[in-house]
């Protein structure tokens, strides 16, 4: 794929070959719009050969974040993902709180809500998450 993008023969040695394989065109062609062939290649001709696939995995998730977000890049989906997990955290510290003072007054844990309240409550905390630009920008990152 690389060498295919770049219009050039593709060698037995070629140092893209094992890594952008041919039916993977746009991977290759995200890498080399954020970061340049002659870049990635010196990239992986430093790196041991162990390492170079998960170079070419981290090189391709930046590209694609770098793409989808220029200013932030993968750093966008780690910040949105540390503000979710602090929300996360204070949702559960408020409730494990409730149940404390529940359980100190009424000798036991609290009935379960009834299904008008449980709606309600889900209402509620669907208003506290992720914009859902956020939710869009930073779900079609692939996991790695």
């Amino acid at each position: 794929a690389a060498c295919k993008l770049l219009k050039r023969r593709c060698t037995k040695d070629c140092i893209f070959a094992p890594y952008f394989r041919g039916d993977e065109p746009k991977k290759f062609a995200k890498v080399h719009k954020v970061f340049g062939a002659s870049n990635v290649s010196k990239i992986l001709q430093e790196l041991p050969l162990e390492h170079r696939h998960d170079a070419v995995l981290s090189l391709s998730y930046e590209a694609e974040a770098r793409l989808l977000d220029p200013v932030h890049g993968c750093l966008g989906s780690i910040a949105f993902l540390q503000r979710h997990m602090a929300q996360l955290q204070r949702d559960l510290a408020l409730t494990r709180a409730r149940l404390a003072h529940y359980a100190a007054f009424h000798g036991g844990p609290p009935p379960l809500p009834l299904p008008s309240e449980s709606v309600l409550q889900q209402q509620q905390l669907s208003s506290i998450g992720p914009s859902s630009q956020e939710v869009q920008m930073y779900s079609t990152l692939p996991l790695i």
